[in-house]
């Protein structure tokens, strides 16, 4: 598979997702040049996934939800795109699910894609209380990969209607004894949510915020890391403020958010 001299993402675009911007933004700020791509141009061949390093299915409510979250755009991908998609997995590439992208992945069975074999066996089912969740949560890596490194939390947005982690309970224990869980809600002091509401916003099954693939690739992630990377996008910043002043500590321009997206940027550097 060619590769271009300097590692760039794939945003993937079209029908209701509706964070590329944020996501390209984001990505720059950590070092990495981005192209947002509409579905259609990939279909039509003006742009090949051949000429990136990370492919990104970002934020959103693609085709309204209407046939299920992230069901009508995994189809699309499946019945147009698969061949190239599983040409870039063979690969040494990234992928990054985002909240609708989260839901994509898990229709497409990108995760946890067991054995490199793509059934699909998680879901992300309407979130318990029935109505959409937007609001700040408190999450906790729950392994050392590529992702998680030199984390100690994030604190970002969810908004979703269906971010309810599901799965049998077999697929569970596999995800959970092969370190596959990236990220758990968390309370405040990075406790666990032990599914309590709103630290557990949804109700996922073992407070999952995230997992990866088997292979360590592909990551989905259902809160918004990129829509809070800056320290005056924290929803508690003026409160932080004020504590850091008093203690006579500089101000941060960045979250702890974007250490998520340098992680990254570091990977292909390596």
């Amino acid at each position: 598979m060619a590769r271009a001299n300097n590692p760039r993402a794939l945003i993937m675009s079209g029908y209701g997702i509706n964070s590329e911007m944020e996501t390209a933004e984001v990505l720059m700020r950590a070092g990495m040049a981005s192209d947002i791509v509409h579905i259609n141009d990939l279909i039509a061949g003006e742009k090949t996934l051949s000429d990136y390093r990370l492919m990104v299915f970002p934020g959103g409510f693609s085709y309204g939800d209407d046939t299920g979250a992230g069901n009508a755009y995994a189809n699309r991908v499946r019945n147009n795109l698969w061949s190239d998609v599983k040409e870039f997995l063979a690969g040494d590439n990234l992928v990054l699910g985002i909240c609708n992208g989260f839901q994509i992945l898990a229709n497409l069975g990108l995760v946890p894609a067991f054995d490199r074999d793509y059934p699909r066996e998680i879901a992300l089912m309407p979130n318990r209380k029935g109505v959409l969740e937007c609001r700040f949560v408190t999450l906790k890596p729950a392994a050392d990969n590529l992702w998680t490194k030199g984390i100690s939390h994030i604190y970002c947005p969810v908004s979703h209607g269906e971010g309810n982690f599901s799965c049998s309970e077999e697929t569970l224990k596999r995800i959970e004894r092969e370190g596959m869980v990236a990220f758990r809600y968390s309370r405040d002091d990075l406790s666990p949510a032990g599914g309590e509401y709103p630290y557990n916003p949804n109700g996922s099954v073992a407070d999952i915020a995230g997992i990866t693939s088997a292979d360590g690739k592909v990551l989905g992630l259902m809160p918004h890391p990129e829509r809070a990377m800056e320290f005056v996008n924290l929803y508690d910043w003026p409160v932080r403020k004020e504590r850091l002043k008093r203690e006579k500590k500089p101000l941060p321009t960045e979250s702890m958010n974007m250490q998520l997206f340098r992680n990254i940027v570091d990977y292909f550097g390596k």
